[in-house]
């Protein structure tokens, strides 16, 4: 996958300072998330050859948030704006030059937000719209159909290092960070190289993660669904007795079951719920570190 989207990288800097919309010290930086192939041994060989690539190595993976942060806080000192895009190819790399445009215009924070899906399956389209609409229904605020291509400015960056929770949901958190910002619409590629490392069950994780980190509507609404429950077994008891005073009570196991059934279900749901928010804290207060650098290339 390197290989193939350096080089394209590598030209789109060039085409940028040509427009003089970046400085001739604008540079490449890539992360490598403790992967286990090529990938840090092409970024080194890159970097020797071209000291406009810079490279960093996280001592384990760490997952991509987690990678795309470490990225991010590396090249804050470094810039007076920073782009993040995956290097799967899928991200149209052409629109980096309106981002930089509307960011000399004023804003701080430029999302890449994706205006046709047609090359994901129908699956993953739809789940992922269902996903962001779910978002905005529990309160989170998230640019819709935005993933994590984006340019931030260094006063945005800044303020992105104040946030230090560990369990990371970056679509999220950096709205909550202010700032002006606009928009830049794109079309998404299919992918040139590699497969796909997001399986629906770590888009379930992150979907969780989102969700759990940024609103505690789920819990409210357990709530809510709870007090009904009281309610109607707080009618039940009371038709039990009436039952009783007035000698019309048959004895039954199926409506005992059904009740049962689905009390029980709720009890455990909301024992899920709340088990997830318990531990979401329980990783909050060690406060461990959210990645660790293992090696740095090209940096003077």
């Amino acid at each position: 996958m390197l290989p193939s989207s350096i080089p394209l990288f590598l030209d789109q800097l060039d085409s940028l300072q040509k427009q003089g919309l970046v400085d001739e010290k604008s540079k490449l930086l890539f992360v490598d998330d403790g992967s286990a192939d090529r990938t840090w041994e092409i970024v080194s060989d890159s970097s020797k050859s071209n000291e406009r690539i810079l490279g960093i190595s996280l001592s384990r993976n760490r997952g991509h948030q987690n990678a795309l942060l470490a990225g991010l806080m590396e090249a804050r000192d470094m810039c007076d704006a920073a782009i993040s895009i995956d290097c799967d190819g899928q991200d149209d790399i052409s629109v980096t030059s309106e981002m930089i445009r509307k960011f000399h215009d004023g804003a701080d924070v430029v999302y890449g937000v994706r205006c046709d899906r047609s090359t994901d399956t129908p699956f993953k389209r739809l789940s992922a719209e269902a996903f962001y609409k779910l978002l905005s229904r529990f309160g989170a605020e998230v640019i819709f159909n935005h993933a994590d291509y984006r340019l931030m400015s260094a006063r945005a960056l800044d303020g992105l290092s104040q946030f230090g929770e560990v369990n990371l949901f970056l679509r999220g958190l950096i709205p909550l960070v202010g700032f002006p910002y606009d928009v830049v619409e794109y079309e998404r590629h299919e992918r040139f190289a590699g497969s796909s490392h997001y399986p629906i069950s770590k888009m379930l994780a992150l979907a969780i993660d989102g969700i759990t980190s940024l609103s505690v509507k789920p819990m409210r609404i357990i709530m809510g669904i709870g007090s009904l429950f009281f309610l109607f077994g707080l009618a039940l008891v009371i038709y039990a007795i009436a039952s009783v005073v007035l000698g019309t009570a048959v004895a039954g196991w199926a409506s005992t079951v059904c009740i049962i059934s689905v009390i029980g279900g709720l009890q455990l749901l909301a024992l899920g719920v709340i088990g997830e928010y318990v531990g979401k804290i329980y990783l909050e207060t060690k406060a461990r570190p959210r990645y660790i650098i293992k090696e740095r290339i090209g940096f003077v």
